[in-house]
């Protein structure tokens, strides 16, 4: 306690003292931690959830632009307006947008209403999404473990009208368009592994991605391209520099 006592009294001691400046080899440091108060202060960023409303900002804010400014796609879901580098070599940013998409959970099981119910909310209806939905509204319950599976492809039994039943190959891979981007630009496909097991009677589904995240590089390509065909035009488009 004693000794803890001493070192506490002498920071008291060090940091009343005035702050030490010192050159070497021609850099200047200084011994402690010294809060400019001459920068000049930067705005917070817009939030929003839309490309549309980065564009609104654009073209009826020329006013606010410098005479640089960068749109950089982070990502499918993120784009953010960037002033150039001032004199401090510090950025604005003035815009951020955040794409708001459905969060369904890929390689996770869903039972079937729910799954059902995901796959028409989450997903466009084109591609192999009808397929999915007819056999997973129709599976036949304690049928899918009793048949063989080569880890890549799966059969089951289906109903077919009230009295009928069929076996059906589970297709494999499917191709699916799911939300995952903003909405002003078209979703990227991506190839996914269907999966259905039986759980005490009862199917399971889920989805498995299988093309190791390249739908990213597409979106991006994507909404970078939508920004250049909706920026044409613009009286302060030949400042801006889009990245992606």
């Amino acid at each position: 306690m004693i000794k803890e006592a001493l070192q506490f009294i002498t920071g008291l001691k060090e940091a009343s003292m005035d702050p030490k400046v010192v050159t070497i080899n021609g850099k200047t440091y200084c011994d402690k931690d010294l809060k400019r108060y001459d920068t000049r202060p930067l705005a917070d960023p817009i939030q929003a959830s839309t490309l549309t409303a980065l564009l609104d900002y654009i073209w009826n804010k020329s006013d606010e632009m410098k005479e640089s400014m960068i749109l950089h796609v982070i990502g499918p879901t993120k784009v953010k307006l960037y002033s150039g580098l001032d004199q401090e070599r510090r950025r604005e940013e003035l815009f951020c947008v955040t794409a708001s998409v459905p969060n369904y959970r890929y390689d996770e099981w869903y039972d079937q209403e729910r799954f059902l119910i995901e796959m028409q909310a989450d997903f466009e209806m084109q591609g192999d999404l009808s397929v999915i939905l007819k056999v997973a509204g129709n599976v036949e319950a304690k049928t899918t473990a009793n048949y063989g599976d080569d880890g890549v492809s799966q059969k089951t039994t289906i109903k077919q009208g009230i009295a009928s039943k069929t076996d059906v190959v589970v297709p494999n891979p499917v191709t699916l368009f799911p939300y995952r981007t903003f909405l002003e630009v078209e979703q990227p496909e991506s190839q996914f592994v269907f999966r259905i097991k039986d759980n005490d009677g009862r199917p399971l589904f889920k989805l498995v991605e299988a093309e190791g995240g390249l739908w990213k590089n597409q979106a991006m390509k994507r909404i970078r391209e939508y920004l250049e065909e909706k920026l044409e035009g613009c009286p302060v488009r030949d400042r801006i520099t889009i990245i992606a």
